[in-house]
C-alpha cells in the first residue's frame, strides 16, 4: 500500500496534525459568512458539528418507553450521558408538531412539548449544540398503524401545507409560538437559546412546479419566525424536491438541508456485503450557483441503512467534509429503554449498549469530521481507506482512530497506538495492544492526571436475531449479557500492579492488577499507579461534562439462553467443516456441545470451544470422516450446571442422545456435495427474502410469480415511458443483488474448478432483453456478462472467462436520486472466482419499448 499512499503524505500529515479531541465548541451564536461559512460569532471560527437525532419526547419512543415502565426524563438522563460518552456534539430533530399543536397551530403545554424542554436542557450541560426542524408534517403512529396527534398536521399533508391558506396561517402561527416559546428548565426563549444554534424549516417538505408558490410559503415561514425577533440563521431542505429548487435558493434563506440513505431504507433484513463505494463521495449537483454556494450547509439526517458494520460512519463523516458540510446528524441513536428491540426505526439500529462497535465508529467519525478542513478532497476508494489518523477496513471489519493521544477501534486490532505513551484517550471493542479485554461490550479509558485513570465497562451485547428484519417489544435482537471478563492493560503510566476500585452506586470492587491483569464486570472504576495517592479522585469528581461516578447500562437480558446460527448452504463432501455459534445467556461454568448426524447415520458429540477473538461465540470442526456425501444435520447443545441441558435450535430440554429427546424443531442441515456438484448461487423460490431485488426508476419493479412449470421466479419489469413522456435514456431498469457468504463458504475448495454461471431464465420480448450477470468481489470490483435469453427460454449458459471489468451499480439505490449510481474501480486484477461475495443480475432498459418486458429468474448456479 505504501506506493499508493505516498502523493498523500501532505494531506495526511495535515489531518494527522489537527487529529486531536475536537475543542469545546463556543458558547454563543452563529452566522453565515459572505462565502456561505457557518461560524460563531465570538471567535469567527468555522463550525464544525457531528452527531445523531433522538425521538424520546415523541411519537412511538414515548409510547415505547412508557409501555415498558420507564421515567421518560431517566431515559433521557441515560441517553444523554452516553452520547456525551460518544464525543457527539450534535443533536437535531424534527418536532412532531403533530402532538403539540392544535389544528390551528397554537401550541399545546403538554407532556411532549415539557420533555422536549428537559431534553434540550441535559444537551446544553453536556455541551451538545441543537438544531431544531418545528414541522415535521408526519403523524405519530409509525411504525404503530393510527395516528392519535390532533395538531395541523392531522388535517393537511406535505402537498396541502404550503398550498392550502389554513394550513399556511396555522404555520406562521406555529412557529411564532414554537420560537417564543420559554424552556420550563432553562428559563430561555428558543429563539433567544445560544445553544440552539439554528432553525430548519420544515422536514422533507414535497414541492412541485410551479415555483411562485413553493418561493411564497418558504419566505412566509422565514418572514413568522423573523417577526419573533429571532437573528440566527435558518435553513431549508433542497434535496427532498429538486425540481424547485430555484425556489429555495431564491428564499430568504441561510442554509441549505441535505440527507443520505446510501443503500436506500428498509431491506427488511441486514444487508451484507463491502458498502464503502456506496458512501465513496458526496457531490453537490447545485455547485457554481452563488446562490447555492453562498449558503451554509447541512446533512439533517444520514444513515447507512440495515447495515452493521462499523466502518460506514467514519467514510461518510470524509465525504461530508469533502462536500463542504459543517453539520451531519445520524438518524436516529434507539433510546437504551427499547433499543433491545429495535422497534422505534426498524431500518436503523445504533446504541452504545446494543451495537457497540457501531456506535464506536460514531466516535470515530466525529473525530473525522471535526479533523479534516472543510472543503479538503480525499481520494476515491480503495485509497481513502486511510485518511489522516483515520483507518477503515471493510476485509477487517474495523474503523480505528490511532492518533498521538488517542486510540479508538471497533474490533480486534494489532496496530501500534502511534505515540503509546501520550495516550490520554483509549475506546474500543475487542483487543488492541493496549487493552486486551474477553467481552463483547465498549470501554473507555481516560486519564485523569499521570498514573490515574478511569475505566468504562459495558455489558456484553450478544445478537440473537436480526434487528432489521420484523421487530417487536416481545422479541429481543440484541441481548445483554453481566459476565466476569478478563482484562489486561498496557498503559505506561499505570504500570502492571495498579490499584482498581469501584466508582459507580454499588460497585464495591476492590483489587489490585498482577501482570496488568484482572477480572471485571461491567461499570465505572478509578485505576491507580501502585503507591499513587487517589484520594482526590471521587466518584463525585467532575471531569469535563461527566461526573466520575457516572455509569448507564441496561441490566442483564432476562429468559432462557439463546443460541443464533446460520448454515452454509452446501459444503464439500469429505473436508471439515467449521461451524460456528453465538450463544447468548451461558454462565462461564456451562459447556458446549456440537451433536451431529446424517440422517438415520452415526451421530457424534464434539466439544465447541469459545473463540478468544470473538465474544460468545463457540466453534467445533466436523471432522472429514463425517462430512461423506449425504445430509448433515446437527444441534447445538447448552449443558447447564445443575440444569437440564438445552438443545437448539428451539431451546428444547435434553439432549438429542437422549432415549426420549422429541425435537420440537427440525435440526440445522448441510447438504454434503461432491467437489464437482452444481453450487446454487440464487433460487427464487428459497432467496427471496435474503436479497435485494429493486425496480429503478418509478415506473420499473419486481415481482415473484410462478413460472409455466410452477416454480417460482424473480420478476424483473422494465415499463415503457408514460404518455407523453421522453424516452428513458439507457439505464438499469430493475436490479437483483445477492450476498454469496453462506452460499459459496462450505465450498472454498471447489472454487477454482468451476467454469460457467447456468441460468434459469426466460423473457417476454427475448429480442428486446438485454440481461447482464455481474460478480462482485470484496473489494467492490465488478465483472460484468451478457446474458442471452432464447426465445424458448431454458438454461442459458455464461462462461466465467466472458466476464469483464465493468462498474458497479449501486443497488439498493443511494438516496437521494442525484447521488451516483455507478462506481468505477480503479483497477481490476485478473477474475479470482474465490474473491467473489456478490452476485448481480441487471435488466437495461431496452430503447423503444412499447410494452412491460418481463423477464423472469428461476435459478443461477455455478457447474
Amino acid at each position: 500500500m505504501k506506493h499508493l499512499f505516498s502523493p498523500l503524505t501532505a494531506l495526511l500529515l495535515a489531518l494527522t496534525a489537527r487529529a486531536q479531541a475536537p475543542a469545546k465548541p463556543p458558547t454563543g451564536d452563529v452566522f453565515v459568512d459572505a462565502r456561505g461559512v457557518l461560524r460563531w460569532q465570538n471567535t469567527r471560527r468555522e463550525v464544525a458539528l457531528f452527531g445523531v437525532n433522538y425521538t424520546a419526547p415523541f411519537a412511538y419512543s414515548y409510547r415505547a418507553l412508557a409501555r415498558q415502565g420507564l421515567k421518560h426524563e431517566d431515559a433521557i438522563d441515560q441517553d444523554v450521558y452516553h452520547l456525551s460518552r460518544l464525543g457527539l456534539d450534535a443533536f437535531r430533530l424534527h418536532v412532531w408538531d403533530i402532538e403539540i399543536t392544535d389544528t390551528l397551530g397554537n401550541l399545546q403545554p403538554n407532556d411532549h412539548l415539557r420533555l422536549l424542554d428537559y431534553l434540550i436542557s441535559k444537551l446544553k450541560a453536556r455541551g451538545i449544540k441543537i438544531i431544531l426542524t418545528p414541522i415535521a408534517y408526519w403523524g405519530n403512529a409509525y411504525p404503530e398503524p393510527t395516528n392519535t396527534g390532533r395538531g395541523f398536521s392531522s388535517l393537511y399533508d406535505k402537498r396541502a401545507a404550503y398550498t392550502n391558506p389554513r394550513a399556511i396561517r396555522a404555520q406562521e402561527n406555529y412557529l411564532g409560538q414554537f420560537l417564543n416559546h420559554r424552556n420550563q428548565y432553562t428559563g430561555l426563549l428558543n429563539r433567544q437559546d445560544p445553544d440552539i444554534i439554528a432553525y430548519e424549516v420544515c422536514n422533507e417538505p414535497n414541492y412541485q412546479l410551479p415555483l411562485a408558490p413553493v418561493l411564497s410559503f418558504a419566505n412566509r415561514m422565514v418572514a413568522a419566525m423573523r417577526a419573533t425577533g429571532y437573528a440566527k440563521p435558518i435553513f431549508y431542505n433542497i434535496a427532498e424536491s429538486p425540481a424547485v429548487k430555484d425556489a429555495i435558493l431564491d428564499a430568504n434563506v441561510q442554509g441549505v438541508s441535505f440527507q443520505w440513505y446510501p443503500e436506500s431504507l428498509v431491506s427488511g433484513h441486514e444487508l451484507k456485503g463491502n458498502f464503502l463505494p456506496y458512501v465513496d463521495q458526496y457531490p453537490l449537483p447545485y455547485r457554481g450557483d452563488k446562490r447555492f454556494d453562498t449558503r451554509a450547509k447541512m446533512v439533517y439526517e444520514f444513515e447507512s441503512a440495515d447495515v452493521l458494520q462499523p466502518i460506514m460512519y467514519p467514510s461518510m463523516a470524509r465525504s461530508f467534509r469533502a462536500a463542504g458540510f459543517q453539520w451531519a446528524t445520524q438518524f436516529a441513536y434507539d433510546p437504551l429503554g427499547i433499543a433491545f428491540a429495535n422497534t422505534e426505526y426498524q431500518t436503523h439500529y445504533l446504541n452504545l449498549a446494543y451495537t457497540p462497535a457501531k456506535a464506536l465508529s460514531m466516535l470515530i467519525a466525529s473525530r473525522v469530521f471535526h479533523a479534516q478542513p472543510r472543503g479538503q478532497a480525499v481520494p476515491s476508494y480503495p485509497a481513502d481507506s486511510v485518511f489522516g489518523a483515520a483507518l477503515v477496513s471493510y476485509r477487517r471489519q474495523l474503523s480505528q482512530w490511532n492518533a498521538p493521544g488517542e486510540f479508538f477501534y471497533t474490533g480486534n486490532t494489532n496496530d501500534n497506538p502511534v505515540k503509546p505513551a501520550a495516550l490520554r484517550h483509549v475506546a474500543g471493542v475487542g483487543s488492541s495492544r493496549v487493552v486486551q479485554y474477553g467481552g463483547s461490550g465498549a470501554y473507555f479509558l481516560d486519564q485523569l492526571a499521570p498514573g490515574v485513570w478511569r475505566l468504562e465497562i459495558m455489558p456484553d451485547a450478544v445478537p440473537v436475531s436480526d434487528p432489521f428484519a420484523t421487530v417487536s417489544l416481545s422479541k429481543a435482537v440484541t441481548r445483554i449479557v453481566w459476565n466476569e471478563q478478563p482484562l489486561t492493560l498496557a498503559l505506561a503510566d499505570l504500570g502492571t500492579d495498579f490499584q482498581f476500585s469501584g466508582l459507580n452506586d454499588g460497585n464495591t470492587a476492590s483489587a489490585q492488577a498482577s501482570g496488568g491483569q484482572l477480572l471485571v464486570r461491567p461499570g465505572a472504576y478509578l485505576l491507580t499507579k501502585a503507591g499513587k495517592d487517589s484520594r482526590a479522585w471521587t466518584a463525585q469528581s467532575i471531569v469535563g461534562p461527566r461526573r466520575l461516578g457516572e455509569f448507564v447500562a441496561p441490566p442483564a437480558t432476562a429468559g432462557a439462553p439463546q443460541v443464533r446460527h446460520l448454515p452454509v448452504a452446501q459444503a464439500t463432501a469429505g473436508q471439515p467443516l467449521a461451524i460456528t455459534a453465538t450463544v447468548a445467556g451461558a454462565s462461564p461454568l456451562d459447556s458446549v456441545l456440537l451433536v451431529a448426524q446424517h440422517y438415520y447415520g452415526p451421530t457424534r458429540s464434539l466439544p465447541m470451544q469459545p473463540t478468544p477473538s470473538h465474544a460468545n461465540t463457540w466453534a467445533a470442526s466436523v471432522p472429514a470422516a463425517l462430512t461423506y456425501p449425504g445430509l448433515l444435520r446437527y444441534w447445538v447443545v447448552l449443558k447447564r450446571a445443575g440444569q437440564p441441558a438445552l438443545t437448539f435450535p428451539g431451546g428444547q430440554p435434553g439432549a438429542p442422545r437422549d432415549w426420549d429427546f422429541a425435537p420440537v424443531a427440525a435440526p440445522w442441515q448441510v447438504p454434503l456435495v461432491a467437489a464437482t456438484a452444481p453450487l446454487p448461487l440464487f433460487t427464487a423460490a428459497l432467496d427471496r427474502d435474503a436479497v435485494e431485488a429493486k425496480g429503478l426508476g418509478e415506473a420499473n419493479w419486481i415481482d415473484y410469480p410462478t413460472t409455466a412449470s410452477g416454480a417460482l421466479a424473480l420478476r424483473l419489469v422494465a415499463n415503457p415511458p408514460k404518455a407523453g413522456s421522453p424516452a428513458p435514456a439507457a439505464s438499469p431498469a430493475a436490479a437483483l443483488r445477492a450476498y454469496l457468504g453462506s452460499k459459496t463458504a462450505g465450498r472454498v475448495v471447489d472454487l477454482a474448478s468451476f467454469k460457467e454461471l447456468v441460468f434459469k431464465a426466460q423473457s417476454s420480448q427475448p429480442g428486446a432483453t438485454r440481461l447482464r450477470v455481474v460478480l462482485v468481489t470484496r473489494d467492490a470490483v465488478a465483472y460484468e456478462a451478457a446474458v442471452p435469453l432464447p426465445a424458448a427460454g431454458g438454461a442459458v449458459r455464461v462462461p466465467l472467462g466472458a466476464l469483464r471489468p465493468a462498474p458497479l451499480l449501486l443497488t439498493p439505490r443511494p438516496y437521494p436520486g442525484f447521488l451516483p449510481l455507478t462506481y468505477a474501480a480503479p483497477g481490476a486484477p485478473a477474475f479470482r472466482l474465490g474473491e467473489v461475495e456478490v452476485l448481480q443480475i441487471v435488466l437495461d432498459q431496452p430503447a423503444g419499448l412499447t410494452e412491460p418486458l418481463r423477464v423472469d429468474v428461476e435459478s443461477v448456479e455455478l457447474q
